[in-house]
């Protein structure tokens, strides 16, 4: 039988996962299915207990349900217990197994393919919801010296940097105070406010020169914030297209035991990426 898999969101249709993962699957010779769910919330729980009983394999995992699905797993990784957040499940012994490889996506395509150096910089992460608590953890490892994590409700940002358990280096502040944080070398929006045309309000002044600007989302949604990037002077803008492909072939390596090479994948996809990434 063909192994079933699914991305789970809301919404959905503008999900790249099938057409990567199918990419990945013909590279290696591996037989599957990968389908898309756009589920809301409230039936999220009710819609991944369906899959499971209809065969359901493993699930890639994007907005909303990051942290709900962490939440219905039987055992979650070390990473995935780090972040709150769940984005690939692998079904073991009738129960999900979680993990959450956001962050090493990222990392990888920021520090391999656009060779830039984490380390030792100040990041401002805009954003405390599943995907800030997916890439949160990787960008401690990777060397950053201080990441600071603001969000329109206080508490979630508070949450977040609680459960990273490194106060010498994880900071919270209030999005009124931006206008006086002082400029970052890296910011960082994990929001979906792109979403719609819509866009976040920032002061310029967050932006140290040639800083590094990254929209965790990609295509149209992250046009706005990476034009305000543009505007503030940012030396490098990149959208989320690349994180996307990076964290997918190791949500494949989890489920197959072969991680694929991404370079084809970055080549077919690259149109759509060149226009939102930019370096002068």
């Amino acid at each position: 039988m063909t192994d079933r898999y699914a991305v789970f969101g809301h919404p959905v249709a503008h999900s790249l996962s099938p057409r990567i993962h199918a990419e990945f699957a013909r590279q290696l010779g591996i037989d599957i299915e990968y389908g898309m769910v756009d589920v809301a919330p409230e039936g999220f729980a009710a819609a991944l207990a369906d899959f499971a009983a209809a065969g359901g394999r493993g699930a890639s995992i994007t907005l909303p349900h990051k942290e709900a699905a962490a939440a219905l797993c039987a055992t979650l990784s070390p990473r995935a217990q780090r972040a709150g957040a769940a984005n690939t499940l692998i079904r073991r012994d009738g129960a999900w197994v979680g993990d959450n490889t956001d962050g090493i996506g990222l990392v990888h395509d920021l520090t391999e393919r656009h060779r830039i150096d984490l380390r030792g910089r100040r990041v401002l992460l805009v954003g405390a919801g599943g995907a800030a608590r997916g890439v949160a953890p990787g960008l401690l490892d990777a060397g950053i010296a201080e990441l600071w994590i603001v969000n329109r409700t206080p508490e979630k940002a508070d949450a977040l940097a609680d459960a990273l358990g490194e106060p010498e280096r994880v900071h919270t502040m209030y999005w009124d105070d931006l206008a006086g944080a002082g400029a970052f070398d890296t910011i960082i929006d994990a929001t979906s406010a792109g979403r719609g045309g819509g866009g976040l309000s920032l002061p310029f002044s967050l932006a140290a020169p040639r800083a590094l600007a990254v929209d965790l989302s990609y295509g149209e949604a992250a046009i706005p914030f990476l034009a305000w990037a543009g505007a503030a002077g940012c030396g490098w803008r990149i959208d989320g297209l690349g994180m996307l492909i990076e964290q997918a072939a190791e949500q494949f390596l989890l489920w197959h035991g072969r991680r694929p090479d991404t370079d084809p994948v970055h080549t077919a996809l690259g149109a759509r990426a060149d226009v939102l990434q930019t370096a002068d």
